[in-house]
């Protein structure tokens, strides 16, 4: 498993990418306004990328894992008394599940299957839900 995102709820996705942007080494990936959200990625140098999203509670946190199996991920999760959230939820670079930890915490798995999904979109000028700079 790798740490691929750190979904942040925003009730100000604006001002909260800006000062994401304001960290030494940080640039935007790619932010996009579609089915009544806004969802904006900010590499801040390294993984996890930071996932700013009006969508999500302010102050709310989701880590999101990228996994090779999901099937197999969430089968050995579960004997380890894990809570699987209904899903699979499906994603532009695969599908992902959430699940409760033993002590109540939410993360999602993620199996990338394909992995450049959303630079891919956002590199695409005929494409209506990028937001630019």
């Amino acid at each position: 498993m790798e740490l691929r995102y750190l979904y942040v709820g925003s009730n100000d996705v604006d001002s909260d990418l800006a000062g994401w942007l304001l960290v030494p080494g940080a640039q935007l990936r790619w932010r996009f306004r579609r089915f009544g959200a806004e969802v904006a990625a900010v590499d801040p140098g390294s993984r996890p990328y930071v996932l700013l999203a009006d969508r999500r509670r302010p102050g709310s946190v989701l880590p999101i894992f990228g996994v090779d199996d999901l099937a197999d991920a969430v089968a050995t999760l579960e004997a380890g008394a894990w809570s699987p959230h209904p899903g699979p939820v499906g994603t532009p670079e695969g599908s992902a599940r959430l699940l409760r930890t033993p002590g109540g915490a939410t993360v999602a798995l993620l199996q990338v299957d394909r992995p450049e999904a959303m630079e891919t979109a956002y590199a695409d000028e005929a494409n209506t839900h990028r937001v630019l700079p």
